[in-house]
């Protein structure tokens, strides 16, 4: 079947395949989240999870309620997902609550319970990370709050992430030292019903050895499931990129040695769409995938006859040269270039990379 074909005919949406809004700097738009609703389960993923780092009453100020337009927003994306068939999930960071977690415990439960109550999440993601490791008892303080979260929560499915998420050295360079035993004291303990999150050797994985995934199956006794950092661009280095090109190193193999696999995307919504229409394809064709082939179906059906080959033509200026190595002429002539388009989603999102609108959060330490 043609590449062309089986994206416009849509795919079977895998339950285990799905979106994690996961990055740091400005999130998306609700009117762009609930574009997605419709999107993912026409292009073969399964769930949306929202866990936008943006978001201070998920993170920072997790203990605050959302303002009720916020909630009232939340709401409807989880209504527009549950009409399309796919899988709504919310993803809590409860930053500095394994401080004092006796003080802070009420708040927490009053938390997870105003999300049920609200929002009735098909999965809540506990997230640790990009947290300091600050105590050697790291694991077991995040233990007893993941298993008091699961006895509060009614959600069907529940993830856990780590602080440590990756052997990636960078973690510790920035976060301090991984606890002694802190991997396996999670693969012990951690109630079964959580799956948990990995991102690879790397945070920024390109591949993910089959030897690796079973190192990370032993140590957490369970299969990983995938946090993938590809497409996204939030960090110091990748916020001068676009990721358009199709998902690479991606095989079939993988459907057998995770529990699942979330794509973290960009924060370009609309440029998005062309890198995450190519990876179901990867699952479903396996080694008669091409991912040239994916990636100029792909930018033709989300950009269409006129604004699709520019953006092809272009791909190595967007995806390897990057904005601060762009020269000035190159920058006039991708101005030049896509100005014409303004008013089309992928070309402004092109013509804001270039102006600089999605700058750099420092934030985001782990690029």
């Amino acid at each position: 079947m043609p590449y062309g074909t089986l994206l416009a005919g849509g795919l079977t949406p895998d339950p285990a395949l799905g979106l994690i809004e996961g990055f740091f700097g400005k999130g998306w738009s609700f009117a762009e989240r609930r574009r997605y609703a419709q999107w993912l389960p026409r292009h073969g993923y399964g769930f949306y999870l929202y866990a936008p780092k943006e978001d201070g009453c998920l993170r920072k100020h997790w203990a605050e309620p959302w303002p009720e337009a916020t909630l009232q927003a939340l709401k409807l994306l989880a209504a527009e997902c549950r009409a399309n068939g796919l899988a709504f999930g919310v993803g809590l960071s409860p930053m500095g609550a394994h401080h004092d977690y006796a003080g802070k415990r009420a708040a927490l439960e009053a938390k997870v319970r105003l999300i049920d109550a609200e929002l009735a999440p098909d999965l809540l993601a506990v997230l640790f990370d990009d947290m300091k490791g600050d105590t050697p008892d790291l694991a077991a303080r995040q233990l007893t709050i993941a298993h008091d979260i699961a006895a509060w929560s009614q959600a069907p499915r529940l993830l856990f992430c780590p602080s440590y998420y990756s052997t990636d050295p960078i973690l510790e360079k920035v976060f301090g030292p991984m606890p002694t035993g802190y991997l396996t004291e999670l693969g012990r303990q951690l109630d079964p019903r959580f799956a948990i999150f990995w991102t690879g050797p790397k945070v920024l994985s390109k591949r993910y050895p089959s030897d690796h995934l079973a190192q990370v199956s032993d140590w957490l006794g369970r299969k990983p499931f995938l946090w993938d950092n590809y497409p996204v661009n939030d960090g110091s280095k990748s916020s001068h990129f676009l990721h358009l090109d199709a998902f690479r190193e991606r095989p079939a193999r993988l459907a057998q040695e995770l529990s699942g696999h979330a794509v973290n995307p960009m924060k370009q919504a609309a440029l998005s769409t062309i890198p995450l229409a190519s990876l179901p394809l990867s699952y479903r064709l396996g080694d008669r995938y091409n991912p040239e082939q994916a990636f100029h179906a792909s930018v033709q059906a989300a950009c269409g006859p006129q604004l699709g080959p520019c953006i092809e033509e272009d791909l190595p200026l967007m995806q390897e040269v990057g904005l601060a190595q762009l020269t000035a002429q190159q920058q006039d002539y991708l101005s030049r270039r896509y100005r014409p388009f303004r008013g089309q989603p992928c070309a402004d999102e092109i013509l804001g990379w270039l102006a600089g609108d999605y700058a750099f959060d420092p934030d985001c330490l782990t690029d």
